[in-house]
């Protein structure tokens, strides 16, 4: 079972590099205009046959290059679909399919994750955040709302992937309440910033990104993604500088990095406050 949805994942993270790769702001993400037509190498525009579209072994056997024109690939070919595969599998180990309960969000944060991919390419290579993909993350925290919509699984000590530290910060009683505050808070946050920093710190593409994740995560969850990513951009940035590969007014994507706070959320937000809480004593 685990081997056979690697497989699929494999084959639909082609499909996601193909979205990925031919998005453009004049098209629809989805649009038929958009993905149609065969694929082909995106710097000699040959196109491939079915033996250079095998997932993962294509550009294994191929080395990384085109053969017909030698240029190197984009790298993100093998790890989109790499990660689409490890994606597919992750269900199987974080939930117990013994639980009905379990099934609907075995369902929904893998694909969320799958959006989180498209998001983090796309505006990696564009610097753009398609308006698409955030309500396609505002569509699944609806859903996600709702099936939480119950004292059992939300209140001041449940709902949270920050465990019972969420308590701390408040907002507890209403599930509904919670995530659309969330997202607004989120929103001012990325407001402050562009308004401080005249658009150069951060873009409306980040604020609706962020407004999304804070209706798909919830408060305060949406908090700790957007100090995590504000401490791992910064970090990063400083590095680029000191390697001369970037200057202080170099424009760097702020997407993959509320990516990266979005899934350490996910998968270790309430082990990094118990962290920090321990460090100072609490």
């Amino acid at each position: 079972m685990t081997a056979l949805l690697f497989v699929f994942g494999l084959i639909f993270g082609s499909f996601l590099n193909v979205v990925s790769f031919r998005y453009s702001e004049e098209k629809n993400l989805f649009g038929a205009a958009h993905l149609g037509g065969r694929s082909h190498c995106q710097h000699c525009y040959q196109q491939l046959a079915w033996y250079e579209l095998v997932p993962v072994f294509s550009f294994l056997l191929q080395k990384g290059k085109c053969w017909a024109c030698y240029k190197k690939l984009s790298w993100q070919y093998l790890l989109v679909e790499l990660a689409t595969g490890f994606i597919f599998v992750l269900p199987l180990y974080l939930y117990d399919f013994r639980s009905p309960e379990s099934l609907l969000p075995a369902i929904l944060w893998p694909v969320a994750f799958l959006v989180f991919l498209l998001v983090w390419t796309i505006d990696f290579r564009l610097f753009i955040i398609p308006d698409e993909l955030n309500f396609l993350l505002v569509t699944l925290g609806l859903i996600l709302t709702d099936f939480q919509n119950s004292p059992e699984r939300f209140g001041p000590f449940a709902g949270s992937f920050l465990g019972s530290y969420a308590a701390l910060f408040g907002l507890r009683g209403n599930i509904w309440v919670n995530h659309l505050l969330a997202a607004l808070l989120a929103a001012s946050l990325v407001g402050l910033v562009i308004f401080f920093t005249k658009g150069k710190g951060m873009g409306l593409g980040d604020l609706k990104l962020l407004a999304a994740l804070g209706f798909l995560y919830g408060w305060p969850d949406v908090l700790l993604i957007f100090i995590l990513a504000v401490l791992i951009g910064s970090a990063v940035s400083l590095v680029l500088v000191f390697q001369s590969k970037k200057n202080l007014q170099s424009a760097v994507p702020f997407g993959p990095f509320l990516i990266i706070g979005s899934l350490l959320v996910f998968f270790y937000g309430e082990a990094i406050l118990r962290s920090y809480f321990n460090f100072f004593g609490f």
